[in-house]
């Protein structure tokens, strides 16, 4: 017999969006504002303990959830910045969100469950989805001002819905999901015994007072919610692979077997580390890349790109259906033409949409959207 590979394998695609990011960093001068890392570096305190961590010979196995310090930190944290009850015990410390997200998914599923995606989305979940021979259920939300509402996700609904994944605020849009959108997430996951995976690595990046996510509003359907969050974005620690899982003890006991077998667990030398990131300050972050956004918004509306106003992460999302071109070919000409790189809409299953990350120097922000101003100019 030939050799084979697992099928499900050719289904899925290498991220588009580091495809444009190659294609921008192949291109001589031009200006990419395509990937969500921040261009701030870890914080100095964060990596210092790690030195110390080493020579302090923090170099052997760590229990595989996670040190009982890293879990009470965290769990601290979380009730303290996002008004959740996790006990420490109820925490798996992860390889970043990826790998929160995998193996909260593969726990949860079996082949031909289905899962409910509001789309735009970041792709990531419809290819772990896929792996675990489900079936994405993509739900278009750009006529809804990328909000749920009942109609959308009863009119998806089969048998065979699984869970539902939400990330808010969105990637690629910014969007936060207002409390309306929450009320009926909840409902339907009542209504039909629905899990909801809820991706929260922007939940610290938010513009407003008064955020709440849908674990911290909806605590009573803690036996379906499972919460993945990350140190990347906030903590500008994208290189860490740091994340973590929260979920009640039953679904933790279950997904910790998952993540057991697929990475054991995290380097002992980082879990200090993580701890330490989570005492400071992320505000001069945020106030920083709320001074882009002012700046990114103000432009993009001087432009004629309808755009609607993100209230966290740190993407603008305009529409550029209007110039007759898919979201591939605006942003490949975008590159050859004008030197600047965005990604998209397509990739996040949003055609005519492109998204635009700023969080980078603010001079790259300002050279690019002149760049990218004048590129539309010549397509009017």
């Amino acid at each position: 017999m030939p050799l084979t590979l697992n099928t499900q394998l050719d289904q899925l695609l290498l991220s588009g969006i580091r495809r444009f990011s190659a294609l921008a960093k192949a291109t001589p001068g031009c200006i990419s504002l395509t990937l969500g890392e921040p261009d701030l570096n870890t914080d100095e305190v964060v990596k210092t303990q790690v030195t110390q961590d080493l020579r302090d010979n923090l170099t052997h196995y760590p229990l595989n959830n996670g040190q009982p310090y890293v879990r009470e930190a965290i769990s601290g944290h979380m009730a303290q910045c996002r008004g959740l009850a996790y006990a420490p015990d109820e925490v798996i410390l992860t390889c970043g969100a990826t790998e929160a997200l995998y193996a909260s998914l593969t726990a949860v599923l079996n082949p031909g469950d289905e899962v409910i995606i509001p789309v735009p989305a970041f792709t990531l979940y419809q290819s772990i989805v896929v792996m675990n021979r489900a079936v994405p259920m993509e739900v278009d939300t750009s006529q809804t001002d990328f909000q749920l509402t009942r109609e959308l996700l009863e009119g998806t609904f089969t048998p065979r819905t699984k869970a539902v994944v939400v990330a808010s605020p969105n990637n690629p849009t910014g969007v936060v999901l207002t409390p309306e959108s929450l009320d009926v997430l909840a409902e339907f996951s009542s209504a039909h015994d629905v899990f909801v995976i809820c991706d929260d690595v922007y939940g610290r990046l938010v513009y407003e007072p008064g955020f709440q996510s849908f674990a911290a509003r909806h605590p009573q359907l803690r036996d379906r919610t499972i919460v993945c969050d990350s140190f990347s974005k906030p903590y500008a620690m994208t290189g860490w692979r740091l994340g973590w899982i929260a979920a009640n003890r039953e679904l933790i006991a279950q997904i910790s077997k998952v993540h057991q077998y697929m990475i054991s667990s995290v380097p002992a030398f980082l879990q200090h580390a993580a701890c330490t990131a989570l005492e400071t300050d992320i505000s001069p972050a945020l106030e920083l890349y709320r001074d882009r956004r002012e700046l990114v918004l103000a432009r993009l509306d001087q432009m004629g790109l309808p755009t609607v106003r993100p209230e966290g992460a740190f993407y603008a999302f305009p529409q550029v259906s209007q110039f007759g071109l898919s979201s591939e070919e605006f942003c490949e000409r975008a590159i050859r033409q004008a030197g600047v790189a965005l990604v998209p809409g397509v990739f996040f299953g949003a055609e005519g949409y492109v998204r635009l990350s700023y969080c980078c120097a603010i001079e790259d922000i300002a050279q690019g959207l002149d760049r990218l101003e004048s590129f539309i100019r010549t397509l009017e």
